[in-house]
């Protein structure tokens, strides 16, 4: 597959008298390929928010390479920028329109088909309340609306940055069912979420990113596979056989965590020999099970070591430092 999204040793540096230096993006690389959904996880600080508004534009790097379509950036991002929807932050709209005045002013600036406006307000489920003033909207629906304006000019890439705030269980599964639509049809998108049940669910392949660098990256399956520890749970007929099982499997060379009524076994490559080295010392097992490792732990494992906010590491002398400031001020990048 050829990449929609390049991103090779993506650099931003802040320096403050107060704050001294800060590495918001410490040599940052990612790839999306075409027609994925792709999630984009980090933690708040980590550089996620940055990156994003670095390839829009929005802020200027110090160093590393950027392209999207195979075109370079920031150079080509006029030419590209046609074929790019983007929500990032929270965008904000003129409360006395309605939805569909909002959408039809975006459209008209982007010279896009008036029709578009009722399409994407379908796909995003406002069609219903596209005449209803933006300032009776809930959050949820704001953030519906805010999708609907990245749709609007059917782009090849979608770069949606919590798209699911405010909606409730039904909201995000129809959130669901549309990023599998769009991807179906060809569409690549970017999500970055801090719902990772969700990303999970829905993204083909992940980035992970943690103090401005990149712990993670690849298909789902595989990121969960990599960091699989062969966690097992075993329960005994008798609790009070518990010390001696773990006496035993301890003895083993496995690792083990005693629980009140059971216990968790850490770096087991095969759960049947756990069965084994206990029925050895007359210790019957009434529960064996492995335990699948999520995104959410994974997510937890690789970010754990990041320091508070406010503390900076040291940045040699020779490294170039930019301004702390994005010439920006609204979230949203759609028509």
């Amino acid at each position: 597959m050829s990449a929609v999204l390049e991103i090779e040793g993506l650099r931003k540096t802040y320096r403050s008298r107060k704050r001294g230096v800060r590495h918001a993006l410490d040599g940052f690389d990612m790839r999306v390929e075409a027609g994925q959904v792709h999630g984009f996880l980090g933690p708040n600080g980590s550089g996620k928010t940055t990156t994003l508004r670095t390839l829009l534009g929005l802020i200027r790097p110090n160093g590393g390479r950027m392209a999207i379509l195979g075109q370079e950036l920031p150079q080509a991002l006029p030419a590209v920028a046609g074929q790019v929807g983007a929500i990032v932050e929270s965008p904000q709209f003129f409360p006395h329109f309605s939805a569909r005045d909002t959408l039809g002013l975006l459209a008209q600036a982007g010279e896009l088909p008036k029709q578009r406006v009722d399409e994407v307000l379908e796909l995003v489920g406002l069609r219903d309340r596209a005449g209803e003033r933006v300032k009776t909207y809930s959050l949820g629906m704001k953030q519906r609306l805010a999708v609907a304006s990245a749709l609007l000019k059917n782009p090849k890439l979608l770069i949606l940055d919590e798209p699911a705030n405010g909606l409730d269980p039904g909201g995000i599964r129809e959130m669901r069912g549309l990023m599998r639509d769009l991807s179906a049809a060809g569409m690549t998108v970017v999500l970055s979420s801090h719902i990772l049940g969700e990303i999970q669910l829905i993204c083909d392949s992940v980035t992970i990113i943690s103090l401005g660098r990149r712990v993670a990256f690849g298909p789902v399956d595989e990121v969960l596979a990599a960091h699989s520890q062969g966690a097992v749970r075993v329960r005994l007929e008798a609790v009070t056989d518990l010390p001696q099982a773990t006496e035993t499997l301890t003895r083993a060379g496995i690792r083990v965590t005693a629980e009140p009524d059971h216990l968790m076994l850490s770096g087991v490559d095969k759960p049947a020999t756990v069965s084994r080295v206990l029925a050895e010392q007359g210790l019957y097992v009434s529960e064996l099970t492995p335990v699948a490792v999520d995104l959410e732990s994974v997510f937890l494992e690789l970010t754990a070591t990041a320091p508070v906010p406010g503390q900076h590491r040291q940045v040699d002398q020779s490294t170039k430092v930019g301004e702390p400031g994005s010439g920006a001020t609204t979230g949203g990048w759609g028509a």
